[in-house]
């Protein structure tokens, strides 16, 4: 009986694991920052992704969240700069 409970309480816990993983919400409604910089709309499921600033940001592949953190704040003025115009208010 024991080792049922503590492998229902471990599947419970990974499960957990998962969805949170999946929960992820990132700032530019999930959208890759990279791609707003570079003026292209790229949606993400935000797997892909970094705090800065204590926001998170998402992006469509590692390689571009390397591309972002060479210049983060540039990169990130740009993102905003066309999220805004594409997303006023």
């Amino acid at each position: 009986m024991k080792n049922i409970i503590v492998s229902a309480v471990a599947g419970a816990v990974l499960l957990g694991m998962s969805t949170a993983a999946l929960a992820v919400s990132g700032e530019y409604n999930n959208m890759c920052t990279m791609g707003l910089a570079l003026g292209k709309d790229v949606a993400t499921d935000c797997s892909i992704n970094a705090q800065i600033g204590g926001k998170t940001y998402c992006f469509g592949s590692q390689e571009a969240m390397t591309d972002v953190m060479k210049d983060p704040e540039g990169n990130l003025t740009k993102a905003q700069a066309y999220y805004s115009k594409k997303n006023p208010g």
